[in-house]
């Protein structure tokens, strides 16, 4: 199974790290890809794709089955997760391509580009969060109902990190010392890049 984690990541945290662990140790997967969304992406807070990168690039250096996508990066638009799952399917054709959503994304999946086709033919492995039950999620809303089969829910996460929690801190506890150590060499998220 090949796992893709799309995500921001501004910056990875030791949450994104966690997943990883969680998700290899419930679930199994031979490659573990990030997927980092690009500045293209109509997010205001992002940093500079450059330093995502590289922070991931650290990141992992500690997670031997990972790697880094920069298929989102190097498009010249933003064509969202469906386009993207579908040439990194094409990339592993003997192997079942699942994505990580957090539950809260899940109550807002079908606004995504593509949405019904993305949940029809893809996997997907939910992660609970915000007090969010992916499972009661997917109960009440019809179209999910009608693919729920597509969708694996992981317990066990508790982690209350968040990136936006560093953006707004700081604080060293969020990050790997590697990180932190990048961050404050570079000096992002001080409001200056």
């Amino acid at each position: 199974m090949v796992v893709v984690f799309g995500g921001a990541f501004n910056p990875p945290t030791l949450a994104h790290k966690e997943i990883y662990n969680l998700i290899d140790k419930v679930v199994g997967f031979d490659h573990f890809i990030f997927l980092p969304v690009s500045n293209k992406y109509n997010k205001s807070t992002l940093i500079a794709d450059q330093y995502r990168i590289d922070m991931l690039e650290i990141l992992v250096q500690e997670l031997p089955k990972a790697s880094i996508s920069l298929l989102e990066i190097d498009d010249q638009n933003y064509l969202g997760t469906y386009e993207s799952l579908k040439r990194l399917s094409g990339m592993y054709p003997d192997e079942e391509v699942a994505f990580i959503i957090g539950s809260d994304n899940l109550v807002n999946i079908k606004r995504w580009i593509n949405a019904e086709a993305l949940i029809k033919e893809f996997k997907f492995i939910v992660i609970n969060r915000n007090r969010l039950d992916g499972a009661k999620i997917i109960e009440n809303d019809q179209m999910l109902n009608q693919y729920k089969n597509n969708f694996q829910i992981v317990a066990g996460f508790k982690q209350y990190i968040s990136s936006s929690a560093f953006r707004d801190s700081l604080d060293p506890f969020y990050v790997t010392d590697e990180i932190y150590q990048y961050i404050m060499k570079n000096d992002l998220y001080r409001g200056n890049k």
